[in-house]
This record gives structure tokens, C-alpha cells and sequence, in this order.
């Protein structure tokens, strides 16, 4: 009995000093946090930063290991491969990350359409609120911001279960294709969202590589590098004054809002501008107009267009308010904010964008007075600065070689991932000549870093926008999208052609969930090595016969088809470095399409698809659209 009491008493005191070794504070960067999803089947990454010497122990899922604090005060521990599941517990000595499930982890990156938000406009969003999200989707959004300087954290962010609030806030495309990414291979799926409208890629890359390339960038990147620390000063003070514009947009001053919104307000020193045609407003504009009703019940405000934030006033109350990115519904006004005979509207605009708030649009500003319109377009009173002070000026630096990259990418690839999503591309489109070169130095930047070999890297090809044109050989647009298909050359990449889906009049085209089905049939095949059909028809090779190309393509599934029955559309044919000429164009057999030559043409080049908003009407069986291309012939 005594010898059992002596085993039992060094047994405690083995563990004791056991603990004791793991009992050090530590800190943990902020993708580690209750609710996360870690990457299935790859070597799991944790780190942090402690008290040099100190020992650290990580536990998840029944798989352990430790290390110790570096003399620099960082450590880093990898946990081995573990399959899908959770809940689990993550524990870091004394701390504990709880709801912690492994998965599949996506990075969705790049500008507006990556970052465009399910609660706005999107096609089927009201649906997805309603059948209440996915306990088992969870999304972390990185925060915008920007560094001349590498950081090792982000600054804020945390991660949300896609319950039915959350989801509303999440990237919809992202949304969709973790969606799928669940029900098809039955495992959580964490999106990581590190993404900026309106952004340049190479804004996303490593200054210090783009320091060595030739481009547009090359004497911003050097500046950077050379110059760090006045950068650094500047940032600082650029973000002073964005969160001081954001402040004053968001906020209206209440006394100056009471005073320029009430009827008896004095705007005689205000100008007059014509809406809609006019538009000379800036920083917090304001426009005042009069009018007169007979009858104070169904009245309704029609005004749609109100780019970008906009606060409407009726006789001194706010009537809507319109934020960035929401639709300006018909608003049915109530009748005990009207009166018999005259009333004021006023409007507080502002658009943060471009610092240009835009009101209005020719045969769309009215009130639908029981059925009858009455006209706001014409003359309105306006005030650039009379009612509140113009905005502090705010540079676009984020948008500058490396800034990005720096703080929104360099702190989470420690993070294993699967692989990366990405919509890019629009605000590149201007140094279109540059872009194959950028984007495949990004790619591999990212993969660099990341240190995961050929992550799977998959990307939307620029949608269709802007006003349709028969023939358009110069479009930036067909350019860039060349050169993102250029792009394809790189190992484990995959490309989402929604040259068929996008809309005129919008360069934020609401059908985010076909995008996300396209991109998840690349992901199948590329990240997942499935043999499915994942991208529309492609063109891969073209023999002449005399006045008669036959263009052969692959990835045609069951073969070629037309999506709209009648003629096929979008070739055009030219001379090289002449005009080009719409081509006469028909299917031949399942995988090829033959073109007729104009008479008198020996060489040339034969493009599709190749406009800013190209009519276009071949698919293969999946409906899936044809690739736009370019090829010479002779």
C-alpha cells in the first residue's frame, strides 16, 4: 500500500511539472478565434507570439504538439494532417478556441464583384435568408487596410457562422461556391475574405517584386521601398482623413439637417442646377426642390437613382435612407408627412467613391400621386458646402504596388488553405497589356508565400458591360479577358466565363450564384481532380480551305449548341491591323464551327466574343459559354 501511495505521489508531481512547462501567456493572431475552420488533410499552421524560452503546447482534435518561444518573441507549431469534422476544441497552453471545425478553408479575393455583399440586389439572396444559412459556413472578413510596411496580423476581423443575419454580409459569389463546396463534398468550409472594390492587382502583389519588373508600377514600387518611412507617415494621415470623411458621411450634423430640410428654410443663396442632366455636385451636396399635391394619401417617391449614399428628406423628416450599395425602392410616402399644396424634398448625397454623388436619371423622378405623376426632373436649389464642410481629401493609396498585399495578404499565409478564389480585373483593364504579366506574378507570389506548393487558384473571366457594340476590335475590355485567359498557362488554375451573364448597365451584375457554379465546376476539377466539364467550349486549333476556316474546340461535352436558336453570333473577321467585319458563322459537326471568309482575304485574324458586350450564343450541352479568344490565320 505504501509503494502505491509513493507511485501515485510521483505521478502527480510528473504532472505538475509537466503542466507547468505549457503554462506561459501567449497570443494567438486573430484568424484564431471561436468559430474557425482549418484546413482538412493539410499540415495545420498555429502561431503567435510569447516569452522567448517559454514552451508552447497546441492540441486539436486529438492531435498534439509543442515547441518553444523564439529569442524574437514569435513562435510557430504545425499539428499534423487531420480529416473533416468539429466541433472541437483548439487549446494554446492555458487558452481555448472553441467551435473550432476542420474543413475546407477558401481565400475569395480581389475587387467589387468578390466583395459585392449577398443583401444587395442579389438574385436569390431572399431565398437564402430564409432557409436560415449553414451552421457549418463560416466566413472571416479581413478589414480593408493597407501598410507601406509587411504586417504580421491583421487588424480586426472575426469569424460569423452563416446564420441567416450573418449571411447578409457575406460575399455572395464566396457565399454560393462554400454552398456548394459543403453539400457536394459534406465538410465545413471556411471563406476567408480579403478583398477591396475597385482595386488594381497590383496592389495585391509584393512591392519588392514589382520593384524589378518593368510596367506602369515600377516607379511607384521603388518610391515605396525607397522612401518606407515618409510612406509610412503618410498612410497614417490618409487614414486620419478616411475615417474622417466616413464619419461626416455617415453622420449628418442634426441642426444643420433641421435647418436646410425645413420648409421655411432660406435657399436663395443656394445655385440652381438641372436634374437630371446637371451634375456639378461634390463632398456632402444637397439639393432642395419644391412641389405641390392636392391630396396627401398614396403618394408615392419614385427616384431610383441615387449614387451612392443618399438621406431623403420630406418637409423637415427623413423619408429613407438609401446606404452604399442598396437599391432605392419606391417609397410610399406617409400622408402625415405631406401637405396640401406645397412641400420641400430634400436630398443629402454623397459618394465617397469619387467624391461626385449623382441624382437622378431621365424619365425616373417622380411622385405617383393616386396614379398621377408629378415631375421632380428640372431645377432644383443645390450647396456644395453651405450646409456642411466639403470632406477631407482621401488619397486611393491602398491601391498602390504592395499596399494591400501587405496588410490584408502577408498576415494569413500561415493560414493552410485549399485554395483561392478571385474576381479582378475591371480596374486594370485601362494597362490591359500588363495584366497577364501582373496576375501571374500575383499567383505566384501567393503561392510563394504561402509555401503549399500550386495551390488551386481560380478566377472569374470579366463579365459582359457597357453598351453593346456590333464591332469593337480595340475594347479594353476583350483585351484583359484575353490576357486572363493567357493567365490559364500557370499549373492548377481555372477560369469562369460569364461573358453571357453579365448587364449593360451595371459593372456589378446581380447573378452572383451562376458565377459561384462556374467557379465550383473548376474547383471540382482543379482543386478536387474530379473529370467533369468545367469550363465552356474553348478554342483549340483552325484549318483553312480556301475561303473556309473550321475552328475545332475542346471542352464541348455532348457538342456544340446554340443557347438562343437562330444564326450563330459574335465572330468578327479582319485583315491584320485592319477593319474588322462581322463573320459568317455556323456550327459544322459537334466540336467545330466554320467561317466563311469575306472574298479577297489571305490572312488575317478571326476573333469571338471580342467587345466591352459582345453578342454571344454558343455553349456546349451544360450551357456553359464559349471562351472568348483570338486567332490569325493565313
Amino acid at each position: 500500500m505504501k509503494h502505491t501511495w509513493k507511485l501515485f505521489t510521483l505521478l502527480l508531481l510528473l504532472f505538475a511539472c509537466e503542466s507547468s512547462k505549457f503554462d506561459s501567456e501567449v497570443s494567438l493572431p486573430k484568424l484564431f478565434g471561436d468559430g474557425m475552420v482549418v484546413q482538412r488533410d493539410e499540415a495545420i499552421s498555429v502561431w503567435g507570439r510569447g516569452i522567448p524560452g517559454k514552451n508552447v503546447r497546441v492540441s486539436l482534435a486529438g492531435a498534439v504538439t509543442s515547441g518553444t518561444v523564439e529569442p524574437d518573441s514569435t513562435w510557430v507549431l504545425k499539428l499534423p494532417k487531420l480529416p473533416a469534422g468539429g466541433p472541437f476544441v483548439l487549446e494554446v497552453n492555458k487558452q481555448k478556441v472553441t467551435d473550432v471545425y476542420i474543413g475546407d478553408v477558401w481565400v475569395a479575393g480581389g475587387q467589387s464583384n468578390m466583395e459585392w455583399i449577398l443583401k444587395s440586389q442579389v438574385i436569390g439572396a431572399e431565398k437564402e435568408f430564409a432557409e436560415g444559412g449553414n451552421p457549418q459556413i463560416r466566413f472571416f472578413k479581413v478589414p480593408r487596410s493597407y501598410s507601406a510596411v509587411k504586417l504580421d496580423d491583421v487588424v480586426g476581423g472575426e469569424w460569423k457562422v452563416a446564420d441567416s443575419v450573418n449571411m447578409k454580409g457575406f460575399s455572395a459569389i464566396a457565399w454560393f461556391f462554400a454552398k456548394l463546396n459543403n453539400q457536394e463534398k459534406k465538410v465545413p468550409v471556411g471563406i476567408i475574405e480579403s478583398n477591396w472594390g475597385g482595386t488594381p492587382v497590383e496592389g495585391w502583389t509584393d512591392v519588392e517584386i514589382l520593384a524589378k519588373m518593368e510596367g506602369s508600377f515600377n516607379e511607384q514600387a521603388n518610391d515605396i521601398i525607397k522612401n518606407n518611412e515618409s510612406w509610412d507617415a503618410k498612410l497614417k494621415e490618409n487614414e486620419s482623413n478616411s475615417q474622417m470623411r466616413d464619419s461626416m458621411a455617415k453622420t449628418p450634423d442634426s441642426l444643420a439637417v433641421l435647418k436646410a430640410t425645413s420648409i421655411s428654410y432660406d435657399d436663395s443663396n443656394w445655385r440652381s442646377i438641372s436634374l437630371p442632366q446637371g451634375n456639378p455636385l461634390q463632398h456632402i451636396a444637397w439639393v432642395r426642390r419644391k412641389f405641390t399635391v392636392s391630396n396627401t394619401e398614396n403618394v408615392t417617391l419614385h427616384l431610383p437613382y441615387l449614387d451612392q449614399m443618399a438621406y431623403v428628406y420630406l418637409n423637415g423628416k427623413l423619408l429613407h435612407f438609401k446606404d452604399w450599395g442598396a437599391s432605392m425602392p419606391d417609397v410610399k410616402i406617409p400622408s402625415d408627412m405631406l401637405l396640401k399644396g406645397s412641400n420641400v424634398l430634400s436630398i443629402r448625397a454623397v459618394n465617397t467613391w469619387d467624391n461626385q454623388p449623382r441624382i437622378g436619371q431621365e424619365g425616373e423622378m417622380y411622385l405617383l400621386e393616386s396614379g398621377n405623376k408629378i415631375s421632380l426632373e428640372g431645377t432644383w436649389k443645390y450647396s456644395n458646402s453651405t450646409v456642411e464642410p466639403h470632406l477631407p481629401k482621401v488619397e486611393w493609396y491602398n491601391w498602390m504596388p504592395g499596399m494591400m498585399y501587405n496588410a490584408m495578404i502577408v498576415p494569413i499565409t500561415n493560414y493552410s488553405i485549399k485554395g483561392a478564389i478571385w474576381y479582378q480585373g475591371e480596374s486594370n483593364a485601362g494597362r490591359h497589356e500588363e495584366y497577364k504579366m501582373l496576375f501571374t506574378t500575383m499567383i505566384k507570389n501567393w503561392r510563394e508565400d504561402w509555401g503549399m506548393g500550386d495551390f488551386p487558384f481560380l478566377f472569374v473571366q470579366l463579365a459582359n458591360y457597357m453598351e453593346r457594340k456590333d464591332i469593337q476590335a480595340e475594347s479594353d475590355w476583350a483585351y484583359l479577358r484575353d490576357a486572363q485567359t493567357q493567365t490559364l498557362e500557370l499549373p492548377k488554375t481555372g477560369m469562369a466565363t460569364i461573358i453571357d451573364i453579365g448587364e449593360a448597365g451595371d459593372i456589378h451584375p446581380k447573378n452572383k450564384k451562376d458565377v459561384a457554379a462556374r467557379l465550383w465546376l473548376q474547383a471540382k476539377k482543379v482543386a478536387f481532380g474530379e473529370k467533369n466539364l468545367a469550363s465552356g467550349p474553348q478554342f483549340d486549333s483552325l484549318i483553312r480551305q480556301e475561303n473556309v476556316l473550321l475552328l475545332k474546340f475542346k471542352s464541348v461535352g455532348d457538342g456544340l449548341k446554340l443557347n438562343d436558336g437562330g444564326a450563330l453570333k459574335g465572330f468578327i473577321v479582319g485583315k491584320e491591323g485592319g477593319d474588322f467585319q462581322q463573320a459568317e458563322a455556323s456550327i459544322s459537326d459537334k466540336e467545330s464551327v466554320k467561317i466563311t471568309l469575306p472574298a479577297g482575304m489571305e490572312s488575317g485574324e478571326i476573333r469571338y466574343a471580342w467587345a466591352d458586350n459582345p453578342e454571344v450564343n454558343l455553349t456546349n450541352n451544360l450551357n456553359l459559354p464559349a471562351v472568348p479568344f483570338r486567332a490569325k490565320f493565313e
